[in-house]
């Protein structure tokens, strides 16, 4: 992908592409069914499902365990899980403070785009001190009941953001989220930072290995072009 023209806004996942999560959502996830007696791979099983739909997932792990419990009753255990870990620390990706500083200085609009629970998304935030960037910008698939890599949460992340779909870009490191930025017909960046993990080829869509690569691909007179127009 050659660098991008009139990008004016970026709409990021939040789990595994700003807050290095994603081991302790398995980590979560493992001691969620080892109350009931059922040892996970957890890296495998998360590979498999990675970006998807929690409330899924649990599902999934309990039907293929054939386990007599509910969802509503998974859920919150798990939720509790990742909560206290992540009060044991939780960090931001590699990158992401420095990234988001200079998007922010080139005046770019971010926002954030995530299956997982508004709440979730700001406590994350929170808690690895990136809050600032996303005030009010934080958009999850509980909002419009689809998740990805269904399209709509992209759709209304732009809307409300109010910048034209062709002038957005999305940054995702998982499959599900990736098919989401090519279902929505908006260039995607797909962070592949664990060598672990999964590729994917496609012609809209640029692998990155670090976040900060991102900026290679960002036209960098977009902040001189904002500051002309707002001494005109």
């Amino acid at each position: 992908m050659k660098e991008l023209a009139n990008v004016e806004c970026i709409i990021f996942d939040c789990d595994g592409t700003l807050v290095d999560s994603e081991k302790l959502n398995q980590q979560a996830l493992s001691e969620t069914f080892a109350h009931y007696g059922v040892q996970l791979n957890a890296d495998n099983h998360w590979q498999h499902f990675q970006g998807g739909k929690m409330t899924d997932i649990l599902a999934d792990t309990r039907d293929r365990y054939n386990l007599l419990v509910t969802v509503d009753e998974l859920e919150p255990r798990y939720r509790e899980a990742c909560q206290r870990l992540y009060l044991q620390g939780v960090e931001p990706v590699a990158g992401v403070p420095e990234l988001l500083d200079k998007l922010s200085t080139q005046g770019y609009e971010l926002c954030i785009a995530s299956n997982a629970p508004s709440n979730k998304i700001t406590e994350l935030l929170n808690l690895t001190g990136l809050s600032d960037y996303f005030q009010g910008r934080v958009f999850s698939g509980f909002d419009t009941n689809s998740w990805k890599p269904d399209p709509d949460l992209l759709h209304y992340a732009a809307m409300l953001m109010g910048v034209p779909l062709e002038k957005c870009v999305f940054v995702d490191d998982t499959v599900r989220g990736v098919q989401a930025g090519i279902n929505a017909h908006i260039p995607t960046f797909h962070l592949q930072a664990n060598p672990s993990a999964q590729k994917f080829e496609h012609p809209d869509v640029v692998a990155l290995h670090s976040m900060p690569e991102l900026l290679a691909y960002l036209s960098p007179s977009h902040s001189q072009v904002n500051t002309c127009c707002e001494g005109a």
